[in-house]
């Protein structure tokens, strides 16, 4: 993992979301500013980590950090407006939250568009920077203990086992029960359309 603090001599954060494809729940997204020279052991895109490191992770990662912040755009935003800009928003809510303000602001993925400030975007960039990955790690955890609560509330779903992916499971549950308010409705008509 590449230090972006040292590498772009400036007050950098990371940025990147998750829960773009499901087919329920918001869009999460977080911004984080590592100090210089800081190294969080087993950091990694959190794709690639277990859910037991990632919720160890995200203490490790909210302690070591200069700032951080994490928001969400929920899924009536999402059908309203779409998941690109969906996701954009949520990063850049999450951006203007740190306090301090970052001097620039790396983002995963291949474009920036609907984000304010100094921007750059790095493909794949949860896999080479480490504010990138933190970002990652926080977004990922903070989603998934939403669908975690979104489980109690809709047991019938299943929404622990899922998070609200389009997997056999949770199109069986839709097929028996219908969408419930927390159900994306757009994702549910390129499915079934």
């Amino acid at each position: 993992m590449k230090d972006a603090t040292l590498e772009f001599g400036a007050s950098v954060c990371g940025a990147d979301e998750a829960g773009a494809g499901p087919l329920a729940g918001p869009v999460y997204a977080a911004a984080v500013i590592l100090p210089p020279g800081c190294v969080i052991e087993g950091l990694d895109d959190s794709k690639k980590l277990t859910e037991k490191k990632r919720e160890a992770l995200f203490d490790v990662i909210c302690r070591e950090a200069v700032a951080y912040a994490v928001a969400s755009v929920d899924e009536k935003t999402i059908d309203e407006i779409n998941i690109l800009r969906a996701r954009m928003r949520a990063m850049d809510e999450a951006i203007k939250a740190l306090s301090p303000a970052p001097e620039l602001a790396l983002i995963d993925g291949n474009r920036t568009q609907g984000i304010d400030g100094n921007t750059r975007a790095v493909i794949g960039g949860d896999g080479i920077y480490s504010c990138i990955a933190a970002a990652s790690v926080l977004a990922k955890v903070s989603r998934d203990r939403y669908m975690y609560a979104l489980a109690e509330k809709y047991p019938q779903y299943a929404f622990d086992k899922h998070k609200g992916y389009g997997t056999k499971l949770h199109y069986e549950r839709l097929a028996e029960f219908g969408p419930c308010p927390a159900h994306r409705l757009t994702f549910l008509k390129k499915k079934h359309g």
